[in-house]
């Protein structure tokens, strides 16, 4: 079925599915419900299709359920080339740091916080010591714009970010 055509919750669903990864916790079916504006057996639907179409497009990521609710999160299999490929030093909540900033940037210092936690002003300063962000602070205002720089596009061998795109 063509994503327009998805009843609302599931595009949403959809949306949260980035989130939940980003977010790197598990969102319980409550918040799924709760966001997406559904109840709680539509949701339910939607993640086990959800998990299936993962599972038979043999994707990277999957979608499992924990007993704090579901997350979105990278393959066992995938898990040690990952590690072959990204510096030891650079954790997994650094890495979805660099990821939101990568896809959102450039962003603000606060937007990231917001959507990672307090953890990622640690995440920052790392992220700006290996010299994969830049930091510079805004001309109003008490925080600091953010964004990749061409280190992080030569060290993941990226040319250019998609854009983000709404339905």
């Amino acid at each position: 079925m063509p994503f327009h055509l998805l009843p609302k919750c599931l595009r949403w669903l959809a949306k949260l599915k980035r989130f939940s990864y980003l977010k790197a916790q598990p969102l319980s079916v409550a918040q799924l419900a709760e966001y997406a504006h559904c109840d709680r057996q539509q949701i339910k639907d939607g993640l086990v299709e959800l998990m299936a179409n993962y599972a038979h497009r043999e994707s990277a990521l999957e979608i499992i359920e924990t007993q704090e609710g579901y997350c979105l999160q990278l393959r066992e299999t995938f898990q040690e080339l990952v590690q072959a490929i990204v510096p030891v030093d650079l954790g997994v909540g650094a890495l979805r740091t660099l990821a939101a900033i990568a896809l959102k940037g450039p962003i603000i210092q606060t937007d990231i916080v917001e959507l990672r936690g307090s953890g990622a002003y640690d995440h920052v300063k790392e992220l700006v010591e290996l010299g994969f962000i830049r930091k510079r602070r805004q001309s109003e205002g008490r925080s600091y714009w953010l964004q990749v720089t061409d280190k992080f596009y030569q060290y993941f061998q990226v040319d250019q970010l998609p854009q983000p795109s709404d339905p």
